[in-house]
């Protein structure tokens, strides 16, 4: 089993690329809100005036503007080339600027993935 883990740079990408992993077979994926240190640093992440009771969306000054982080479990292998080929089909060539962040993990073992009805 293999963990991937991919940052979106571009969050107008996101149902997009949820269809394009849907297509080649990634059966769930899991998305949060994202932010990168460049921008922490240029005060475009995390918010500190935060309401005292706050929802998620208080946290974030702009979320359309934050990353996405992606991250699914897969058992096969094979799936890792396709889930790169469908992804930078989408975003471009990951090796080029503000495109995202792919990275995949091995994974000794997994508990909750498959829930009986």
């Amino acid at each position: 089993m293999y963990l991937v883990t991919f940052v979106l740079h571009n969050p107008d990408l996101l149902e997009e690329l949820l269809e394009a992993w849907n297509k080649i077979g990634v059966r769930g994926a899991t998305v949060l809100f994202s932010s990168g240190m460049g921008r922490l640093r240029q005060k475009r992440g995390m918010r500190d005036d935060v309401p005292l009771i706050p929802s998620l969306d208080d946290f974030y000054e702009a979320s359309e503007t934050l990353s996405r982080t992606l991250f699914t479990v897969i058992e096969d292998e094979g799936m890792i080339d396709r889930i790169l080929a469908v992804t930078q089909q989408l975003v471009g060539d990951l090796n080029k600027p503000d495109t995202g962040l792919l990275v995949v993990t091995p994974v000794l073992r997994a508990h909750g993935l498959r829930k009986e009805p």
